[in-house]
């Protein structure tokens, strides 16, 4: 990782890191020198999001765990100012809280649809309003989708189309908060090798989805990474509005 520590004085919020992409984020930006916000969902969760806090204390840099259902805006008020009342700031935002589930469109309950929305629509709009209030000039919002956005894979639709807002939610409040230096983008990743992609994968959905790559293989953590540690620095300022798919050629547009 890199270990310039370009972000020394800054405060990021991280949703969903307690494991998986979210963890990774975490300690990566606080190897930059980032003091990090944990944000995790639920008690079941809870172990993991204290293991990611000790791997960002290792690093020299603060933690700081908070919990809530991001889709009730009282929970995402009170995160923020938890958040001030501990650093006095927020400069970085990451959005990549998320669920997946995987069925045929008219196998859908309306549960499955409400709770799909909650979690991959509602909460990040809810956490990036939150963030154009109160985030520091200069500061960055990066939101987490899918790269099948612009795939023909099935049983996705629900997933996809749940995501699908934040592209619109980029665009607008990229446009909206610009003139204070503030950055808002969504990186859309392609199969990652996680137990979030495999819980709803099989042997053979797996190996079509490493075929469609271009050097056949599933992403790993590591090769979103650094598109992380670059929309969260300085590098990127010219860089806003947009959705970069990271998925080794799985699909283009």
């Amino acid at each position: 990782m890199n270990s310039s520590h370009e972000l020394t004085g800054k405060v990021a919020l991280i949703t969903g890191a307690a494991r998986n992409m979210g963890r990774a984020f975490a300690a990566a930006l606080a190897a930059q020198g980032a003091d990090i916000v944990v944000h995790y969902h639920s008690n079941n969760s809870a172990a993991d999001a204290e293991e990611t806090a000790r791997l960002i204390q290792d690093q020299g840099q603060r933690a700081l765990l908070v919990q809530g259902d991001l889709a009730k805006p009282q929970v995402v008020e009170g995160i923020f100012n938890d958040i001030l009342q501990t650093f006095g700031r927020v400069d970085i935002v990451i959005n990549n809280a998320g669920m997946v589930i995987k069925k045929p469109l008219i196998e859908y309950s309306e549960e499955d649809f409400d709770r799909s929305f909650a979690i991959n629509a509602k909460a990040p709009f809810l956490v990036m309003q939150q963030a154009a209030i109160h985030l520091q000039e200069g500061g960055r919002i990066i939101n987490i989708g899918t790269s099948l956005l612009a795939a023909f894979t099935g049983f996705y639709g629900v997933y996809a189309g749940s995501k699908a807002p934040l592209e619109d939610f980029t665009r607008a409040l990229a446009k909206e908060i610009g003139s204070r230096g503030i950055t808002v983008n969504t990186v859309a990743p392609g199969p990652i090798d996680t137990p979030f992609f495999h819980g709803e994968e099989n042997e053979q959905t797996v190996a079509y989805l490493k075929s469609a790559s271009v050097v056949g293989r599933l992403g790993q953590i590591a090769d979103i990474v650094p598109m992380i540690e670059f929309l969260a620095s300085e590098k990127s300022r010219w860089v806003t509005g947009q959705t970069l798919l990271i998925n080794g050629g799985f699909v283009t547009r």
